[in-house]
């Protein structure tokens, strides 16, 4: 038994530590839903311990949640960049004690400020600052929502392990076309949370009892809610090459490239909407003329809607501007240019200091230029489809303002870079949540999986196994109608938290008029 002040502290702080990894585990592969729960609720209970800095405590927890969530951003440093496993894993370890200080760290700073401002706004003592465990509770739901939004904004954001997206196969799905995965996230924050006032606090074990529950049973009556309608039912076939990223990129490739993806689909033509996943033509437009015209006119003759993942380029006076491109062909017209960049994979910070010391660095994608935020959707013979690629799928604002107008949803990736490790299955999962989210279907086309189709209450209807070459064929609903959050986005959530911010801000007044 710890009996030493100082001993306990730092268990606590490894414990934190080890309940950000094992957060990680209620998500894609590995679906132990259960045990996100249970973190949630044990860091919570950390923050709360006597002599801890909760800012460190949150810290420590995202540590183990980047560390493990996130590793595989190694796979794409060490595999494909060239780097030493040395060099590998600390570039890997600045990543995550900075993603980790970023958007972690601050949730336990100002959980500990407000909670100690708001106590002495109530005359309470030093040792016991703070309000009641259930005012606790909610300024922690809080804090750690705020900083869940910011990760989708700040320094271009990193929307990845929201918790509600590892809870996407239960009760608690609910809750996503209601107010999102940020807004049901919060919920979860608050229901988990609530277990351990129901466990320390025998005067409101009922009432926090109640607000661990109800969440769940509330999500449960809104997952019998249909908020969409079918109007129309489509085929698709979705083109999955498999080709090894190391030679994907070389410049003897590109024919190969795209022979692969013609033989892959030349059974497939009479499918209402063809797509190829990312970057499956690799070269620019400008270069590939001859057979972006082939497949248009392949295209038009079967009246299909094809989309093609290709590198886009723009010739300005002092030099090229490069784009990561979706470009509508036949049936289909448009294209649409990646907003959200993936940093160390399409644009380099530090570049001068980073640039040719690592492969990686060098790749034709690593200079890529954002496109406009306010781009159209690609319109097609079934209606408009709204588009993301890669990475942007897990930004949940974005998506919901193209799915505004869209038949279906659709996103293209190459996960190749990732291998085998968390990452692809992370990447399916969120696909997923997009689809709830905004009660249409999605498409998703990749290089090597995973490659599939989503209904729109995040489903998985089929897809096709990773690293194998195939096209996944399937029909699928176009929907008629909105959902809540596809109609009102995150407005609830920042509504929440400008009342929170306004209730401490007078706390905060109210003591300085008393000093």
């Amino acid at each position: 038994m710890l009996t030493h002040p100082r001993r306990a502290t730092i268990w606590l702080y490894l414990l934190a530590s080890i309940l950000g990894g094992v957060y990680c585990l209620g998500f894609a592969p590995v679906d132990w839903w259960s045990v996100t729960v249970v973190a949630i609720a044990g860091i919570f209970y950390c923050v709360n311990a006597p002599a801890v800095n909760p800012a460190l405590i949150t810290w420590f927890f995202g540590i183990g949640k980047y560390g493990v969530g996130a590793s595989w951003v190694y796979v794409s440093i060490n595999v494909y960049g060239g780097a030493t496993p040395i060099l590998a894993g600390f570039l890997v370890l600045l990543f995550v004690l900075f993603v980790s200080a970023l958007f972690c760290w601050p949730i336990g700073w100002l959980y500990d400020k407000a909670k100690d401002q708001s106590g002495k706004a109530k005359g309470q003592s030093g040792k016991a600052k703070g309000q009641s465990p259930v005012a606790n509770l909610v300024l922690f739901t809080a804090c750690w929502a705020l900083f869940d939004w910011a990760q989708t904004w700040l320094l271009t954001g990193f929307p990845w392990l929201y918790g509600a997206n590892a809870l996407i196969s239960t009760q608690f799905a609910g809750w996503l076309p209601v107010f999102g995965v940020l807004g049901a996230s919060a919920l979860l924050v608050l229901s988990s949370s609530a277990l351990v006032v129901a466990i320390t606090h025998k005067s409101l074990r009922v009432l926090a009892t109640g607000v661990a529950v109800l969440p769940w049973l509330v999500g449960a009556l809104f997952l019998q809610v249909d908020w969409v309608d079918t109007k129309a039912r489509h085929s698709v076939a979705l083109v999955q090459a498999n080709i090894d990223q190391s030679i994907k990129w070389r410049p003897e490739s590109a024919l190969p490239n795209y022979q692969a993806h013609v033989d892959l689909t030349a059974a497939h033509w009479q499918s209402d909407v063809v797509i190829w996943p990312e970057a499956a033509i690799t070269e620019y437009p400008q270069r590939a003329q001859l057979w972006l015209e082939e497949l248009t006119e392949r295209a038009l003759k079967n009246d299909t809607s094809l989309i093609v993942g290709i590198p886009g380029v723009e010739v300005l006076d002092d030099g090229y501007r490069f784009y990561n491109m979706a470009l509508g062909l036949g049936a289909a017209n448009g294209r649409f240019s990646k907003h959200h960049l993936v940093p160390f994979g399409e644009y380099v910070p530090l570049e001068s200091l980073l640039r040719g010391l690592i492969q990686f660095f060098d790749l034709p994608m690593s200079t890529t230029s954002p496109g406009a935020s306010d781009q159209p959707n690609i319109t097609t013979g079934i209606g408009e489809i709204a588009m993301a690629i890669c990475y942007e799928v897990a930004y949940p604002e974005s998506m919901r303002r193209a799915a505004n107008s869209a038949a279906v949803l659709a996103t293209i990736s190459n996960d190749t870079w990732f291998g085998a490790s968390f990452g692809p299955p992370q990447h399916l999962q969120i696909a997923q949540a997009r689809a709830f989210e905004n009660g249409r279907w999605m498409l998703r086309a990749t290089n090597n999986g995973l490659t599939a189709v989503i209904d729109h209450r995040g489903h998985i209807v089929k897809q096709l196994p990773q690293f194998t070459a195939g096209t996944l064929t399937a029909e699928f609903d176009v929907m008629e109608g909105t959902t809540p959050f596809n109609f009102w986005g995150h407005w609830p959530l920042l509504i929440f938290l400008f009342g929170m911010t306004v209730v401490v801000w007078r706390q905060v007044s109210v003591e300085k008029r008393t000093m």
